[in-house]
């Protein structure tokens, strides 16, 4: 009886055991099942491929919004003045590659006509072209000739003839100067020697694509006080010191000399001021302006001594302007003292010119 009893219940025991096991064997069947449905409801859900500078800007969106949510981005497009494009010109050597075709890969120069030469292709015309430009033209040119079927074309600029910056004027070593990369006009200047003494601070810069406009800077005495005029220079830039308008001053003054005028305007008190002032022989009387003008030299009486007693404006002096003060009580013709005046100005002028 008792054997019975323990029969019965091992077969309870072995039968719900027996379910047990269907019932995970189905549920493990049924996981293993599904996952395709689900991969494919993920599939759907994914966000479309974006270039990296979109990634990037995407990123740059999101960290600015977690910052700030009112917080926006704002991007201003680069323009010719910030970005200058590299042009090629007569005497760049170049490194010209066609991807998976060694026997075309060559070296050539830029000749004066603007030309380079290429095998199979012959002479092709690049001058004033980028890079990227360049690179077109010679692809166009191996695809039309049946030579090169989607033709790849990389050129490397070896060594750059065309763009260096011309300095010229007033520097201690004008030249042609490399300005590949990032210069600016101070650069420039630096590497030329910096200014003479006889420079001028008006200085001006015509770019090489557009010579029409020429661009105008009055740069400070001191550079390191100041940066606001320290400008981009592009390759093919010519820059032009110009020497400082010199004003002479002559006669009875205490330092006859020549007065570089180099930022600003020159009055004829300041002049004289600078020049030592008048000596006690001097006839202010007779003070006069000698100035050059289209119809030759001309005269110009200045009241000097009542402007000295604030009786009269102070008159602004020009370029090469002559101040003279003659000798007072001196029997000398007009005709006499104004030659005089002129050849000691030319006396001064090579003082002023090379000081």
């Amino acid at each position: 009886m008792k054997f019975r009893r323990l029969g019965r219940v091992c077969s309870r025991i072995v039968l719900v055991s027996f379910l047990i096991w269907v019932s995970v064997s189905a549920s493990v069947w049924a996981q293993q099942t599904s996952p395709p449905a689900a991969t494919e409801s993920n599939v759907s859900t994914l966000p479309a491929a974006e270039s990296i500078s979109q990634a990037a800007l995407s990123s740059q969106n999101s960290g600015q919004a977690a910052t700030s949510p009112a917080a926006t981005v704002t991007t201003t497009p680069a323009t010719a003045e910030s970005s200058p494009t590299l042009h090629l010109g007569a005497g760049d050597l170049l490194e010209i590659s066609v991807y998976n075709v060694p026997e075309l890969s060559s070296k050539a120069r830029v000749s004066n006509s603007g030309d380079v030469y290429l095998p199979l292709v012959d002479y092709v015309h690049v001058a004033d072209l980028t890079l990227e430009e360049a690179q077109n033209v010679i692809e166009r040119r191996l695809q039309d000739g049946g030579y090169v079927r989607n033709a790849h074309v990389t050129i490397f600029l070896d060594e750059s003839a065309s763009q260096g910056v011309t300095i010229l004027g007033e520097v201690a070593r004008p030249g042609i100067y490399p300005a590949l990369g990032d210069r600016r006009l101070y650069d420039m200047i630096s590497a030329a020697g910096g200014f003479t003494q006889s420079a001028g601070r008006k200085v001006s810069i015509v770019r090489q694509h557009d010579s029409s406009s020429t661009i105008t800077v009055n740069l400070p005495r001191d550079l390191s006080t100041d940066l606001k005029d320290n400008i981009e220079i592009r390759p093919g830039d010519t820059i032009t010191v110009p020497r400082a308008p010199v004003v002479y001053v002559v006669g009875e003054v205490g330092r006859p000399t020549g007065l570089l005028i180099d930022n600003g305007t020159l009055t004829v008190l300041q002049a004289l001021a600078l020049a030592g002032g008048t000596t006690h022989t001097a006839k202010m009387g007779g003070t006069c302006i000698i100035r050059k003008g289209p119809n030759g030299m001309t005269e110009t009486k200045v009241p000097l001594k009542k402007m000295l007693e604030a009786k009269a404006p102070d008159v602004t002096l020009q370029a090469d302007d002559i101040l003279f003060v003659p000798l007072s009580g001196a029997r000398v013709a007009a005709g006499r003292s104004f030659d005089a005046a002129i050849s000691a100005a030319t006396g001064l002028a090579i003082v002023a010119a090379h000081p």
